[in-house]
């Protein structure tokens, strides 16, 4: 189902033909969720964008209906999709009133099914460019500490992902941290995501290099330059740490200095890809307060 702003009808039909980013939100109606939407509004505020806003509601269904019969299962289902578009329908009145950028249209998405599984499907139907979500952060139970939903989607969607942490405000993103070993390889569309974001806020994007070894191998000296190349017109430094530990690396720098942004790559066999299929974010041992943009270097 749709939802647009109508007054913003006749600027998008001038903007339209140029250049659309599409943006996925899951959202679950909460604070969090809501920091989530307000961060990917301002992000990209400089973009023409179509924002789509998603809620997956099977769980709560199933959760409600255990002892109920089938015939008022399918009653109960479809009031509930009722009140989750409505639900929706009024975010999007939110996000309209925060920003009322003529560059932007919204819809709004009640999918019947798991979050993981509507979020992929959206992302391929209609080759979403993010997916942004909230993130619980720390808590005191060590099980949800980076939100396990958002865990999910960052492990399974095959779609950058951006987390932003609960009650995250910092903005915009100045110095954005991008650890690397220049052996992965890299996918054009994602990094040209990050340079067009960072552009719009002439942000700083700093390469971190942890290894003992000085020297790169020709398929590091390869990716590095297409890096380069990928990031020629952004603001970008290169930094070498020698670390044993990828996490310590890290960590160090994130506490030596200011980064709004951390940005890492989940490929096949790579730290990422091997951390993030244990139970919780924090195997990653990476202390994660400012936003988690995840790039997945892997074919849709």
């Amino acid at each position: 189902m749709s939802f647009y702003n109508v007054l913003f009808s006749s600027n998008f039909e001038i903007v339209k033909h140029y250049i659309m980013r599409k943006i996925l939100i899951p959202t679950d109606f909460s604070e969090t969720s809501m920091n989530a939407i307000e961060y990917a509004l301002e992000l990209f505020k400089y973009d023409t964008c179509e924002f789509i806003v998603m809620h997956a509601f099977a769980d709560e269904v199933y959760n409600n209906t255990m002892e109920m019969d089938r015939e008022f299962f399918e009653v109960f289902k479809d009031k509930y999709r009722n009140s989750v578009e409505a639900q929706l329908q009024k975010e999007v009145v939110v996000m309209i009133k925060k920003t009322a950028n003529p560059k932007h249209t919204y819809n709004f998405e009640a999918r019947f099914g798991s979050l993981v599984d509507e979020t992929n499907d959206i992302v391929e139907r209609d080759n979403i460019d993010i997916v942004v979500m909230g993130t619980k952060g720390k808590t005191q139970n060590k099980e949800i500490t980076f939100g396990s939903q958002t865990l999910q989607v960052i492990k399974y969607v095959q779609c950058p992902v951006l987390a932003i942490p609960i009650g995250y405000h910092g903005f915009p993103p100045e110095n954005i941290l991008f650890p690397t070993d220049y052996l992965i390889p890299f996918k054009r569309r994602e990094l040209n995501l990050l340079s067009t974001m960072a552009k719009s806020f002439v942000s700083n994007i700093q390469m971190l290099f942890i290894s003992e070894f000085k020297k790169y191998s020709h398929r590091q000296e390869d990716n590095r330059l297409f890096l380069d190349h990928c990031f020629r017109d952004n603001k970008k430094a290169y930094l070498q740490i020698k670390e044993k530990d990828l996490a310590q690396g890290i960590n160090k720098e994130l506490n030596d200095k200011k980064y709004d942004m951390l940005v890492m790559v989940n490929h096949r066999h790579s730290y990422l890809e091997n951390v993030l299929y244990h139970s919780t974010i924090e195997k990653i041992g990476i202390d994660i307060k400012i936003p988690f943009l995840v790039m997945q270097s892997i074919q849709r």
